[in-house]
């Protein structure tokens, strides 16, 4: 629950004078973060390598799965 209060205060935080690019990076920083507390090796990879994704594919994947 702390962390949850602390991502978002960070967040809102980050919201004032942040473009969408900077706040997806804050994000997947955030991300590599918890995957780092992950115990199980493949579940924590898992987690990395969704941490890797780049802004330009997020935002690809993103407009493709708002298309009818």
């Amino acid at each position: 629950m702390k962390a949850l209060v602390t991502l978002l205060a960070s967040a809102s935080l980050l919201l004032v004078g942040c473009s969408s690019q900077q706040l997806y990076g804050a994000g997947q920083q955030w991300q590599r973060t918890e995957c780092n507390k992950i115990n199980d090796r493949d579940e924590r990879t898992r987690c990395e390598q969704s941490a890797t994704t780049s802004y330009e594919s997020y935002k690809t994947q993103t407009e493709a799965a708002k298309k009818p």
